[in-house]
């Protein structure tokens, strides 16, 4: 019988003061605000106890676009799919660095974890050589000592990136953090051996456990996990002089300080982006809304950066790295240096953007899920282990290859 961690405390919110909106000289809407400051944090997965999945009846898109009518409890805000962004920037945006001397010296700043370790058996064997599969988790760590332990970060962001052996794309295949799936038993705690919604994998056993989930739901190896921490990705977008989005509609944030975004592009600091990139209440699609925002946010990332020179100016790119290495905790044998060198030629055309497959939500068990499409999964991530995108991409089962980011065809692949 799956057991479940003991309760937990709530934790605190948080406080900020009201902004206003003004232009950037080149006539754009700027959106402005104060910072918002973190309060304190319990373990746990939406305030619930620290190795049970999250109970969150709400309004997410079901079989035919219909909703539930149920009112959802506001998550923590932290955890977003800005992780993505960082995790291509390594591998991409270094083209321009000069020297395998200097990337070394970045790798030596890099936090480093070893999250494969503890998975001693039942791992996929690696198919395809020369093709590369990274997990990239965004988490909101509040003890920068115990990332990717159990109970001390969660994590709503899990993305498979995927570069084929030529090394000319990128495919970002979001995996939804309420994917209904099974979870392995849990190597260090007493949590796992049942099926719950995905992101309860890390509450229950950090990033070993959600490796080890996403690699037997997907059978695909992965060789390197990225760990960003969302508090630090602020000054990564930050130390770029912020990023251009393009606002889908004129909405309200639900988060102090309330910030008003306007229709249209807008030019936004860290705090701006982060506060879109987590709306979602505002939009029929909910979930898949945030997750096509914050695909957007990636890709503005990897434009500004390359658009702005900061790939060869060396005193800009010194504070972007330092920025980056203080925002990821990287697995052992993870080197930038290695990385930029085989992948130095990607750019943000040469990304596509997917979602797992799956059929929308569906109440199971007390709770709000999205269902797995298992055949449509199975195919997918067929073409991922044995490096074959490029082909499943022109098959009827595939949405229509797009090098922006819009998941709306991707979300739910029927």
């Amino acid at each position: 019988m799956p057991t479940t961690p003991a309760s937990r405390g709530p934790s605190s919110g948080r406080a900020a003061v009201p902004g206003a909106r003004a232009s950037t000289p080149d006539g754009r809407a700027r959106v402005s605000g104060a910072k918002a400051q973190t309060g304190s944090a319990a373990p746990g997965v939406y305030g619930r106890p620290a190795g049970a999945p999250p109970n969150r009846p709400g309004r997410t898109p079901g079989n035919g676009g219909e909703y539930s009518g149920r009112k959802k409890v506001r998550p923590r805000w932290g955890r977003i799919a800005l992780v993505a962004g960082c995790g291509v920037l390594l591998l991409a945006l270094l083209a321009g660095i000069g020297g395998v001397i200097y990337y070394k010296y970045v790798d030596s700043g890099l936090n480093r974890d070893d999250p494969f370790s503890q998975i001693t058996e039942g791992r996929p064997p690696k198919v395809a050589d020369g093709a590369l599969n990274i997990l990239l988790l965004g988490s909101d760590s509040r003890d920068p000592d115990n990332k990717g332990k159990a109970g001390e970060w969660r994590t709503d962001t899990m993305i498979m990136l995927h570069i084929p052996a030529d090394h000319k794309h990128a495919y970002l295949i979001s995996m939804p953090r309420d994917l209904y799936v099974h979870i392995p038993k849990s190597k260090t705690t007493q949590y796992g051996n049942t099926k719950a919604k995905l992101n309860a994998s890390f509450s229950w056993g950090g990033t070993p456990l959600t490796v080890q989930t996403i690699e037997e739901y997907t059978k695909v190896r992965m060789d390197h996990v990225l760990l960003i921490d969302f508090g630090g990705f602020k000054q990564v977008i930050d130390a770029l002089g912020g990023i251009d989005m393009n606002i889908e509609k004129d909405i309200t944030s639900i988060h102090p300080p309330k910030r008003q975004f306007k229709k249209g592009m807008n030019h936004l600091n860290g705090d701006e982006a982060l506060d879109y990139a987590r709306q979602r209440y505002q939009f029929p699609d909910s979930d898949f809304a945030r997750m096509r925002h914050q695909q957007e946010m990636m890709k503005a990332i990897l434009d500004k950066a390359v658009s702005s020179g900061t790939v060869s100016n060396p005193a800009k790119l010194n504070a972007f790295l330092k920025a980056v290495t203080k925002a990821i905790t990287v697995d052992k044998d993870f080197s930038l240096a290695d990385m930029a060198l085989q992948f130095r030629n990607l750019r943000s055309d040469d990304l596509t953007f997917l979602v797992s497959p799956n059929d929308g939500s569906k109440m199971i068990g007390g709770e709000d899920v999205v269902v797995p499409n298992s055949e449509k999964a199975t195919a997918l991530y067929d073409a991922v282990r044995n490096d074959k995108m490029a082909d499943w991409m022109g098959t009827a089962n595939s949405p229509k290859p797009s090098t922006s980011p819009s998941v709306k065809a991707s979300a739910k692949t029927k």
